[in-house]
Parts: C-alpha cells; structure tokens; sequence
C-alpha cells in the first residue's frame, strides 16, 4: 500500500510544477492600448511680420515735406531803385516803355513839404503816352484810378474835387516836366501810400511806395 501512495505524492508535486512554468494566456478579447502619435516634422509657423508704421504723409518710409514759412513781402516789388532825396524834392522819369524810373520814394521825417519832378524823357505825345504822378493810400488807388480814367484826358485823368486823392501833377508827354508840393503830414497817418500814372492803362506797371521816414 505504501508504494501507491508515494507514486501519487510524485505525480501531484510534478504535476504542480509543470502548472507554475506555465505563463498566463493573453485575452483575445482585451482591448490593446494606443501607441503615441509620432511627432511633426513641420515647422511651426512664424507670425506674420508687423510693417513699418506709416508717417504723417500717408506712405511707409516717406519724408514729409517743410513747412511753408510765412515771410512777409516787401512792400516794393518791382526791383527798381529808390528816388534820390535832397532838399525836400526829388526827380523821377518817366519814359515812351510805359515805365518810372524808380519803385520808391522815402520822404525825410524833417519835411514839412515835400515836392516831386516828374520828366518825361520819351518822345511820344500825351495822347499816345501821357504821363502823371498821383499819389494815394494803397487801397484807394483802384477807385482813384478808375474814377480818373472815367474823367478823361481834359481833367488829366483825376476826378475833380477826388478827396482820395493826396497830390497830383497835371499829364505830360514826351520832352515834358510837370512838379507838384504838398505838405508831408498828409502822409503822417493811414497808409500805407502808392504814386502812380492815372493814364488808361498805365497804373498796372506804373506805380511805387511812397513813405514818411
């Protein structure tokens, strides 16, 4: 009896080691877990370059231009001399190209009157090219000149009795002089003050600042 027994005891502990070398078998049904999305080889984007800002004048890199200065005109323009003064009196020309000789006239402070010569030194008579200094405020020689040319040649083209009008000479022609005086307090106050032909059509390019200093 003892021999059945030992033969049962090998068998159960062979039997015992063959279960434990044995590893347990996957489960067909588990659910396997997902591998790692492989990295991007792309590069990441840049962001978007921010242009320049744009200047005041509207437009990248642009300058934007000098500003205008504001100088004030010279009250004679025409680029002539001034007339020579001594004495109280000057002489001026006027010629046959429709022009004075000079673009002012300063009238010394220690005047009291003061006389202006006006030669004629063209050839042409009145009718053709009649020559006269009148003397006005600047912004009453339009009038002045108007009025003068609607008074016609008889009245030397200044209106009678035209109290704008500060001091004129009678019209000339070509080989003539005519002067006139007048006191220089007319010329104190106001202003400022233009000579010029009254001829008809004349005044454009005859004209110049006359002045108190």
């Amino acid at each position: 009896m003892k021999t059945p027994i030992a033969l049962l005891a090998a068998a159960c502990v062979l039997s015992l080691a063959a279960c434990g070398n044995n590893e347990p078998a996957m489960d067909s049904t588990a659910t396997p877990s997902p591998s790692p999305a492989p990295a991007s080889t792309e590069p990441a984007p840049t962001p978007a370059e921010t242009p320049p800002a744009a200047t005041d004048a509207g437009t990248y890199g642009s300058d934007m231009p000098p500003a205008a200065s504001d100088a004030p005109a010279a009250a004679d323009t025409s680029g002539k001399p001034a007339a020579m003064v001594e004495n109280c009196k000057t002489t001026i020309e006027g010629n046959d190209a429709m022009q004075y000789n000079v673009g002012s006239i300063a009238v010394p402070s220690s005047c009291s009157e003061f006389t202006i010569t006006l030669n004629h030194v063209g050839k042409l008579p009145i009718a053709a090219m009649g020559h006269n200094v009148v003397i006005s405020s600047q912004s009453d020689m339009q009038g002045v000149n108007a009025d003068g040319i609607a008074a016609g040649a008889g009245a030397h083209y200044i209106k009678a009795g035209d109290t704008r009008v500060i001091a004129a000479t009678e019209m000339v022609g070509g080989g003539q002089s005519t002067s006139v005086t007048f006191p220089v307090a007319k010329l104190q106050s106001g202003g400022p003050y233009v000579f010029f032909c009254s001829f008809p059509g004349h005044a454009a390019m005859m004209k110049g600042t006359i002045s108190v200093g």
